[in-house]
């Protein structure tokens, strides 16, 4: 009975497709925002957007990745 407290949980992937193109859409708007913020920024802290935006675009790409595998197991 103790056991079962700490047993794991099952690996439901089945909306995992749903949550990374979730996930997509959020840091494609945070970056939306980001360039906006941008127009009232100083050099310095237009670097650190920039760089930032970057990062999130490198992730966009990840995630597309998954996505791909994601469906491609899915089928």
């Amino acid at each position: 009975m103790a056991e079962d407290k700490y047993r794991a949980k099952p690996d439901d992937r089945s909306d995992n497709e749903e949550k990374l193109q979730d996930m997509v859409q959020n840091t494609i708007q945070n970056i939306e925002e980001a360039h906006e913020t941008m127009q009232f920024s100083s050099g310095e802290e237009k670097e650190a957007i920039e760089a930032k935006n970057k990062r999130r675009e490198q992730a966009i790409e990840g995630m597309r990745e998954e996505i791909k595998d994601e469906h491609r197991d899915n089928q």
